[in-house]
């Protein structure tokens, strides 16, 4: 039987370096990139300075931003059996809003993402960033966006134990799908190209 073509998802908390990772295999592999929207989010300063207030706008301007970008990824690649590497896997919306939504909001959100998502083609290979809290901080400081420094470490805390919880859930409920686990933490594949050589080995065995 033909194997699908491949379809990368490169996942973590924030900080982790998921788009400079796609980034980098994408170029390697020689295949499309697709690359989440954040700047262009307009609650995501008021997002971070009071996040009861305008979670359910922030993470619903994500949920139908990425659910357009990956509609005209299926059209452009996918169903041409074409690969793609992409900077998210679309569930991580549902991560982020289990920790930022609750009552009624939760629920019409978990409504809206189960009927804009169920039937989209899902990554068939993620490579999923650990990281610890001290990394994420760093790289966060280190990359210098002015509207991601009111975030609170212990939402990002918070968030890693949430990844975590995602990714072994992603196992069970798609047991077709390959995930890597790296450690972002020991793995500099930014400055040691040998770190992502590793990366790529592994992802290899995998294509």
């Amino acid at each position: 039987m033909k194997k699908p073509c491949p379809f990368i998802a490169v996942e973590g908390a924030i900080g982790a370096g998921k788009t400079t990772l796609a980034t980098m295999l994408a170029e390697r592999f020689d295949y499309p990139l697709l690359k989440e929207i954040v700047d262009e989010n307009p609650f995501l300063d008021k997002f971070y300075q009071n996040i009861e207030e305008w979670a359910f706008q922030l993470e619903m301007f994500f949920l139908c931003n990425r659910y357009k970008q990956l509609e005209d990824t299926v059209q452009n690649y996918v169903s041409q059996g074409l690969p793609v590497v992409s900077d998210y896997h679309i569930y991580k919306n549902w991560i982020f809003a289990q920790r930022t939504l609750h009552g009624d909001k939760r629920e019409k959100y978990r409504q809206i993402y189960h009927l804009l998502t169920d039937d989209l083609p899902k990554p068939n290979v993620i490579v999923y960033i650990h990281t610890e809290l001290a990394t994420l901080l760093k790289r966060i400081e280190k990359r210098g966006r002015s509207f991601e420094q009111d975030i609170d470490p212990g939402y990002l805390e918070r968030l890693i134990e949430d990844y975590e919880m995602a990714i072994t859930q992603l196992r069970t409920q798609e047991p077709d799908t390959v995930i890597i686990t790296i450690d972002g933490n020991e793995l500099d594949f930014v400055e040691h190209p040998e770190h992502f050589e590793q990366i790529v080995a592994k992802i290899k065995e995998h294509l």
